[in-house]
């Protein structure tokens, strides 16, 4: 073997042992997490209009919540993965977060979920701009919005809905708009707050302590005295007999 290629087994070798601990930390970060569920971010127009969503999925990682970002057009196929994902794991909460078209798409996601027999537990929105009404689905739907910017709108329930609607206009907010409402520090804030609520672990219920058992009391024997026999003996005899 020459110098050359003993050179490169060593490198190889010691990037083997460099990524293995990374990799088995990984797994176990992943394994220890206090939170269950997952988080289906979209973004809107062209893929590259709402790299906001990008930002908030990076933050929900680092706190140990398993988010990822995909293009709005992709809702259907990511209803049925989510149903079956969560189907698979005892009905793990499943969150939709979008933005403009991403928004609309999240409201049609969320209605094909619930039609395949998992609603989602929570959808978030930023600036809905087509859809306007949520129909035949459950869950808890929060729209960040501002009426007077020519895109967002407002959701209202449509038939069939069975969740329940936050709307909060943002009007009043200069600094935001459009194209910026979904890269909002403050607004992430708050729905990290959100999602952390819904998605994280049941405390285990402690054990209910078994009820302690007292010994019986122990029974003290009476002797029978002379006089006490003659007690009895003289009430049970019939008086023909004294």
């Amino acid at each position: 073997m020459t110098a050359g290629v003993r050179f490169v087994w060593v490198l190889l070798g010691a990037l083997l042992l460099l990524v293995t601990p990374l990799q088995t930390a990984q797994a176990q970060s992943g394994s220890s997490s206090q939170y269950v569920g997952r988080v289906y971010l979209m973004r809107g127009l062209a893929n590259i209009f709402s790299l906001g969503m990008d930002t908030l999925a990076e933050k929900l990682r680092q706190r140990g919540i398993d988010a990822q970002v995909y293009e709005y057009g992709q809702w259907q196929v990511l209803a049925s993965d989510a149903v079956a994902w969560s189907k698979s794991r005892g009905r793990a909460p499943i969150v939709i977060i979008g933005h403009s078209l991403g928004a609309d798409a999240a409201v049609e996601m969320a209605e094909r979920m619930t039609s395949l027999g998992t609603a989602p537990r929570l959808v978030i929105t930023f600036d809905p701009v087509g859809v306007t009404e949520v129909g035949a689905s459950g869950g808890r739907f929060i729209n960040y919005y501002q009426s007077n910017n020519g895109f967002g709108k407002r959701l209202v329930a449509a038939r069939g809905f069975k969740g329940t609607i936050v709307n909060r206009n943002l009007d009043n907010v200069g600094s935001i708009d459009h194209f910026n409402i979904e890269k909002a520090d403050s607004l992430h804030a708050e729905v990290i707050k959100d999602v952390m609520a819904v998605t994280r672990k049941p405390r285990p219920t402690a054990p209910t302590p078994a009820p302690s058992v007292s010994a019986p009391p122990t029974a003290t024997p009476v002797s029978a005295t002379p006089d006490s026999s003659a007690a009895v003996q003289a009430v049970s005899q019939p008086a023909a007999l004294r």
